[in-house]
């Protein structure tokens, strides 16, 4: 599947330096609601581990969205994706997902797993990109109130791609 954009974006490989981005991102793309986004400490404590990368989607000097994944024996996972709701519906989420596809299936990857709440309208963008609903966590995530959401994991298999 070939993503495209309405607004030029770059996507380029980030480190630790680029936290400050990636929070902004987070802090506006992340409903409080649902109780999905992850601290400052979380990313940064998982961007030193073995396996992990993390891309930026950037579009005229500014982070305006962000993947973070990693590798595990051969599968990768899709940890968090995010794009600044000022954004969104232009193609930037697809490019974003494209190139985690493309990077874990380059890396050897046999399969590309996520695992998001049930209700995100992101399915309708996982499932156009191949990924395929495998499971579910009843009540995992905790929104405001303590109000339950169930976990929706997709798997997306990755076998071919890193040849094409």
């Amino acid at each position: 599947m070939n993503a495209t954009t309405t607004t030029p974006v770059t996507i380029i490989e980030a480190d630790e330096g680029f936290i400050d981005s990636v929070m902004a991102v987070m802090e506006r793309a992340f409903d409080p609601a649902f109780g999905e986004a992850w601290q400052r400490e979380q990313c940064l404590g998982i961007l030193g581990m073995p396996g992990v990368w993390l891309t930026l989607g950037m579009s005229g000097g500014e982070a305006n969205g962000f993947t973070l994944c990693r590798m595990i024996a051969d599968e990768a996972e899709l940890l968090l994706i995010a794009v600044d709701p000022a954004v969104r519906n232009q193609g930037i989420g697809g490019l974003l997902l494209q190139n985690a596809i493309m990077r874990a299936a380059h890396l050897g990857a046999s399969r590309l797993h996520l695992e998001m709440r049930e209700g995100n309208p992101a399915a309708t963008l996982y499932r156009r990109f191949g990924f395929v609903e495998v499971g579910r966590r009843p009540a995992y995530y905790r929104g405001k109130f303590g109000k339950p959401f169930d976990a929706l994991t997709f798997t997306h298999i990755l076998k071919d791609i890193a040849d094409s």
